[in-house]
């Protein structure tokens, strides 16, 4: 009787039946998740708890960093952020998730950074998946490869120093995020193509290859997006946002890497060229040459704005060159938001919690270079502290990430910020510098985004 006056209800009501089962389902799951879930016991807001769309939509709106570093003041250095997420506030979990044995393997998010299609050298999962693609370069990032190729390092910094210096003789605010990203892009493919993108010399109040640029670091919004949704909301976004400057950014970018891999002498050593003989196929050597300028030109550039930013009022590097840079670095939050790993067969157990096979854990830069009992005083630039760093600071230092899977240029990063730095602090180009903004306000994006997108120095009387 009562499973036929069941039927009967659902059949003259089908809405509110609908609307019932769902809502009984959706109760269901989240008092699962929330009192019966393997990571139950982690402490964090129950909504997190319940459903991924809350970690989906602070990384949509860019407070994610934020958010989460303020959650760990009331939870704890352990924090659920999700159904199957982890974020640690602790630089003790670094060795195990980034280090030990290679690392834990990339979380799926990554894949949302493929380009054309493709999975490149970054974007990668697995490192079966990046060996053959990776092997052929790496030898291009090493200190020794780099160091014998300062000539054409140097090169590019003068004449990007020599623009800078030009700008700030207007008397008018200098956009230093776009000449740094020039900058960057034109170290990037000059020594790894053997082909100058010339970015600098185009003299633009805002770089061609900008808007390609920004559009892969908006991918970031769409981070934490579940498949499909993420897919059709990129493509959405993609059809509201487009216009012709980011059309043309596009195509300057295509016509570069087209000319530049058909141009590709055998031998000659460039990163094309290397992939190549590889037997990479033409399609993927181009979307891993894209892949640099994108990740190349950001990164770097928002860290050498972010030294000039810091170092308007002090134009002398000198003793501190070093610690200017690495100081710059903790504090740059060109990549803020936590590296998400995933748990391998047989579970993580990290201090009192248990983490299962599949979890995704990981750590934040914005959380470690944080840590006041290592950085005392954290907000402040304070350069000197790395004269003399101790172990735990270089432990924490997260700027790169950690382990097999860090950034794959950092070497040529830091050589490219350190020559800047000492050329800067060499010609005294910053004297008379004073910063226009009051803060550098940014999207905390996978890679950030500085919020209209403008780091602007204004040079008065020397």
């Amino acid at each position: 009787m009562a499973l036929s006056t069941l039927i009967e209800t659902a059949t003259s009501n089908p809405i509110s039946s609908i609307v019932g089962f769902l809502a009984g389902y959706i109760s269901c799951v989240c008092t699962y998740r929330i009192l019966f879930h393997p990571l139950s016991k982690v402490p964090g807001p129950r909504v997190a708890a319940c459903t991924s769309l809350w970690l989906a939509y602070h990384a949509y709106i860019g407070d994610e960093a934020t958010v989460i570093y303020e959650l760990h003041k009331k939870y704890g250095p352990v924090l659920r952020i999700g159904p199957e997420d982890i974020d640690i506030a602790e630089g003790d979990a670094i060795e195990t998730v980034y280090l030990d044995r290679g690392g834990f393997q990339k979380s799926r998010p990554y894949t949302k950074f493929d380009i054309d299609g493709h999975p490149t050298i970054f974007s990668t999962l697995t490192m079966d998946e990046r060996a053959n693609r990776a092997k052929a370069v790496v030898p291009l990032f090493s200190t020794t490869s780099i160091r014998n190729s300062n000539q054409v390092l140097c090169g590019v910094i003068d004449e990007f120093v020599s623009r800078l210096q030009k700008e700030a003789a207007t008397g008018q605010p200098v956009n230093v995020l776009n000449l740094t990203r020039s900058m960057a892009v034109d170290a990037v493919s000059s020594y790894l193509f053997q082909q100058n993108y010339g970015g600098i010399a185009e003299g633009a109040s805002e770089m061609s290859a900008s808007q390609f640029v920004d559009a892969y670091v908006g991918v970031g919004a769409f981070f934490y997006f579940p498949e499909p949704i993420a897919g059709l909301a990129m493509r959405i976004f993609d059809m509201l946002t487009s216009n012709e400057h980011t059309a043309k950014s596009f195509q300057v970018v295509d016509n570069f890497v087209h000319k530049l891999v058909a141009s590709t002498t055998p031998g000659s050593g460039s990163y094309p060229s290397r992939l190549l003989e590889r037997s990479i196929g033409v399609q993927q050597t181009r979307v891993e040459c894209k892949d640099l300028i994108f990740a190349g030109s950001d990164s770097t550039g928002m860290n050498m704005a972010t030294i000039l930013w810091h170092n308007d009022e002090d134009p002398t590097a000198g003793p501190y060159l070093r610690g200017v840079v690495r100081e710059a670095l903790r504090l740059s939050w060109a990549n803020p938001t936590r590296l998400p790993r995933l748990v391998p067969e047989g579970g993580w157990t990290y201090k009192e919690f248990h983490f299962p096979c599949g979890t995704n854990v990981g750590v934040s830069a914005w959380q470690v270079h944080q840590e006041e009992d290592i950085f005392p005083e954290p907000r402040e630039f304070r350069p000197e502290r790395w004269l003399n760093p101790s172990d735990k600071m270089l432990r924490n230092f997260f700027a790169f990430g950690k382990g097999n899977r860090t950034c794959i240029a950092q070497n040529l990063a830091l050589t490219e910020l350190m020559l800047a730095t000492q050329k800067i602090a060499e010609t005294d180009a910053l004297r008379g510098a004073k910063a226009v903004q009051d803060k550098i306000e940014i999207y905390e994006w996978f890679n950030s985004r500085v919020k209209g997108e403008k780091i602007e120095l204004i040079w008065g009387k020397k």
